[in-house]
């Protein structure tokens, strides 16, 4: 599986924004209609190239301050194997 992992600023929210979006039951950020601002993207091919690539650049001071965040993101679809708990045979 693929993945991107990826640097972005965080978006400073004002109280009120906080406590309108507690009171309504929604989301305070919605990254599918406002992503963040990108400062890095980086691609790996496997899990662990991607977590040791997130470990590498959450050392950077920004994010280390709370000013940046690091995500990783899987760009392909999981594949999900059903199995019985006692396994296949039960």
């Amino acid at each position: 599986m693929r993945f991107l992992i990826v640097r972005t600023d965080i978006r400073a929210v004002a109280e009120t924004d906080i406590t309108a979006a507690w009171a309504g039951g929604r989301r305070l950020r919605d990254e599918t209609t406002r992503p963040e601002p990108r400062r890095q993207v980086v691609h790996a091919e496997d899990r662990d190239a991607a977590l040791l690539l997130a470990r590498a650049l959450a050392t950077v001071g920004a994010v280390r301050s709370g000013k940046q965040r690091v995500k990783v993101l899987p760009l392909d679809a999981p594949t999900h194997r059903r199995t019985r708990p006692g396994g296949p045979g039960t």
